[in-house]
């Protein structure tokens, strides 16, 4: 054969074997750049296999994770939950226009069955001044708004105070929340001090001139931090220890009110005439600035927290408790009550014997022991609160109170 032919017929060989080569790389998806990175290299399409066109259109949905993959669940919110129905007086008005000397204790009643539901169906304007603050002449009006009852405030004329420039209502003309006047007697009897309180107030160290004891009339020494001349102080008796019932430990004081005394000079000790006395005054016996400070204007409440507590004290030292005495708790503001927060006053249930269980006998001796149910006694409500301890109120007295009983949330 020439050798020009061979030639020929050679390179037609090499051309196929390069041409087949060349064929299997673009199939397997490799490139024959073999500088080329692993990334620069362009995946073949993925195309649907003929077993899948036949057996329907392919699915768009994410694969389902492999079993040993851990598959992610959220949790759902919890529903919130269903609005309390706020039970309304029998003979709730529709309208009510507040009179000089109402308190809002006595409108929330005129309204609601319980009256420490008002926070729930006070409905706060903002376009009124002062919306939380009620006046005689003030239009109160009962309306559903979404089918729940709310109280709607509309001023009145009365409230209504005109000036040049402004208009202004006196924070004094608004009704308070418990009725102040009737509660003064008591609060002017006695109070109780926190056990740390007692040490920081100032004390009578001597009476002047041979006197042992003091009253009115008679001028005292005073030892401690007192104000200028011609401010007036309480002159406190320190009585016995109050002790919490659940853990034995005194959490205050009783004091007794002895009378009032003013300051006549300055100095250590300093001298303080007394101008009124119910009982003598003594040496050691304490003095304080300012009577208790009410808060006058709050809304009945349910405490934010479970509350189970005991009566400790009444204020003006008597065995039974009635409407509008003032009693101490053993709960306070490290227990989560606040001013305005409602309790439930229960006597505790006694405990009898059943010496007719089983036997059906009328025998003297054997049995078991049975705790009667604890029965409700009243209302009160709190509007001082300290640390450990708290003044309340009796609102309604349904029996007899008395020192010990129980204390817990209006159900």
């Amino acid at each position: 054969m020439p050798l020009q032919k061979r030639n020929t017929q050679s390179l037609m060989r090499l051309c196929g074997v390069l041409f087949v080569a060349s064929s299997l790389a673009a199939t397997a998806g490799c490139s024959l750049n073999p500088f080329a990175e692993e990334d620069e290299a362009s995946p073949a399409p993925v195309t649907p296999s003929a077993s899948a066109e036949s057996s329907g259109p392919v699915s768009l949905e994410p694969r389902r994770a492999r079993q040993s993959e851990p598959v992610e669940r959220r949790s759902e919110p919890a529903p919130p939950p269903p609005p309390r129905e706020v039970p309304l007086a029998a003979d709730a008005p529709e309208r009510y226009v507040v009179k000089k000397g109402d308190t809002l204790w006595d409108i929330s009643g005129t309204f609601l069955r319980d009256p420490w539901f008002w926070p729930e169906i006070w409905q706060v304007n903002p376009q009124v001044e002062n919306p939380h603050l009620i006046y005689p002449g003030d239009v109160l009006s009962l309306v559903y708004i979404d089918g729940r009852p709310r109280i709607l405030l509309e001023r009145g004329i009365q409230a209504e105070r005109l000036s040049p420039q402004i208009r202004a209502t006196p924070l004094d003309q608004a009704i308070t929340t418990v009725p102040y006047e009737q509660i003064a007697a008591f609060l002017t009897r006695g109070a109780v001090l926190e056990k740390g309180q007692i040490d920081s107030l100032p004390y009578i160290l001597a009476s002047r001139g041979d006197h042992l004891i003091a009253g009115a009339g008679n001028d005292v020494y005073v030892r401690g931090d007192v104000e200028g001349e011609g401010s007036r102080y309480s002159v406190l008796h320190i009585d016995e220890p109050l002790v919490d019932p659940d853990d034995d430990k005194v959490v205050g004081y009783q004091a007794i009110y002895v009378g009032q005394g003013q300051v006549e000079r300055t100095g250590d000790p300093a001298t303080v005439h007394l101008l009124k006395t119910s009982r003598e005054a003594l040496s050691g016996d304490r003095l304080i600035r300012q009577e208790i400070e009410i808060p006058l204007n709050f809304f009945p409440k349910p405490p934010e927290t479970d509350i189970d507590g005991r009566i400790i004290s009444v204020v003006d030292g008597i065995s039974l408790i009635g409407q509008y005495q003032v009693i101490v708790i053993n709960r306070g503001a490290r227990n989560g009550l606040a001013p305005g927060d409602v309790l439930r006053v229960l006597t505790a249930g006694e405990t009898v014997r059943d010496r007719y269980a089983k036997t059906g006998s009328f025998g003297l001796l054997g049995g078991e022991n049975v705790q009667l149910p604890d029965e409700p006694a009243g209302t009160v409500m709190v509007f001082k609160v300290y640390d450990r301890i708290a003044y309340a109120l009796v609102m309604t007295a349904e029996s007899e109170m008395r020192v010990h009983d129980i204390v817990r949330n209006p159900s």
